[in-house]
């Protein structure tokens, strides 16, 4: 039932001229103005900024939904520690039952009471990753433990209590701002004017292509060779194993469709179980009556692996992009003050 009627305010999101969005524009004319009035007041430092006093990036989206933020964040953290920076990530936790916050995420914390995203970087980057809605609070763990000396924040765009040096926005190459209107008549956070003050637009697209220019840069996901979701197993198979049957897609992300648009290009044949973004999977959402084997994202399967069984595997992705967007990237952290920027 939630998963039939996301998909259904998504098509009125994304639908120019869909008779709810209308009746819904008088609430998104408020909730501009809610969002204005917020960051008018942290713009004009009428409530209280933190910043660390080392380098932050901030990467986030205007829309609701999944953009590749957390792919991004991965490439980011190898990027930034090749050019030898230490970075520490600081996370919301979204999904995450925890009592009690802020948490430290490792490799093998609980999904359920982190979230999945935050394992998911944990497993991916090696950085100390904190994550807490109080995103001041998760930056002070990490200044206070840590020697990291740049924060990277996922999903903070909007998180005006912490102070930032660079704004990366993601955004959906394929869907766009849909109707163009703020919630909930519309998909967007803030206006499509809130690009204009970030400092890099990543547009995640399709496949690979010349980059936009003006401060937009294409980012493209590759996917790898399918990996055991119960990690017993340390090596991949080929995806080409994959294409003897049918295989079960489970995917709970903001976007299920592009993952599944994924594997139908890898040539699969494919039966689709969209879920929620950050749904709490159990056993039985992925057991099915049939031996065909299940692919899922890496997200999700961090959620399944102490369930999974030998046909339970997830695809992994790696974020590409333009070579011009990392040489960009460190003249910005090169060249601008630190704690200076007001968004």
């Amino acid at each position: 039932m939630m998963v039939k009627a996301r998909r259904y305010l998504s098509s009125v999101w994304y639908t120019s001229r869909h008779p709810l969005g209308y009746v819904l524009v008088p609430l998104s004319w408020l909730f501009r103005a809610v969002v204005s009035i917020r960051r008018f007041v942290y713009r004009h430092h009428l409530a209280t900024i933190y910043h660390p006093g080392i380098p932050v990036i901030v990467v986030g989206n205007i829309t609701t939904g999944g953009t590749g933020k957390t792919p991004l964040v991965i490439w980011l953290a190898g990027f930034l520690r090749s050019h030898g920076f230490r970075p520490g990530i600081v996370v919301r936790g979204y999904g995450g039952q925890a009592t009690v916050w802020l948490q430290w995420v490792q490799p093998d914390s609980d999904p359920n009471t982190v979230g999945d995203e935050a394992v998911l970087l944990a497993r991916r980057t090696g950085c100390p990753v904190v994550a807490a809605p109080d995103r001041t609070a998760a930056v002070k763990a990490l200044m206070a433990t840590t020697d990291c000396n740049l924060i990277l924040s996922d999903d903070g765009l909007q998180h005006y209590a912490l102070g930032r040096d660079v704004e990366i926005a993601v955004m959906d190459g394929a869907r766009g701002y849909g109707n163009g209107h703020c919630l909930p008549a519309g998909p967007l956070r803030e206006p499509v004017s809130r690009l204009g003050n970030v400092d890099l637009v990543v547009e995640h697209v399709s496949g690979r292509k010349a980059e936009n220019g003006g401060g937009r840069y294409a980012m493209w996901l590759v996917p790898g060779d399918p990996r055991d979701a119960a990690d017993k197993r340390q090596d991949a198979i080929s995806v080409d194993d994959f294409k003897r049957s049918v295989v079960h897609a489970v995917c709970g992300i903001g976007n299920p469709d592009r993952f599944f648009r994924t594997l139908i290009k890898l040539g699969l044949a494919i039966k689709t179980h969209p879920f929620p973004d950050h749904h709490p999977f159990q056993a039985s959402d992925i057991l099915f009556e049939d031996r065909f084997p299940v692919l899922m994202t890496e997200k999700d399967a961090v959620k399944c692996r102490d369930f999974a069984e030998s046909r339970h595997w997830y695809l992994p992705v790696d974020a590409n992009l333009e070579p011009a967007f990392g040489t960009r990237l460190l003249t910005l952290l090169r060249g601008m003050p630190i704690g200076q920027k007001t968004s």
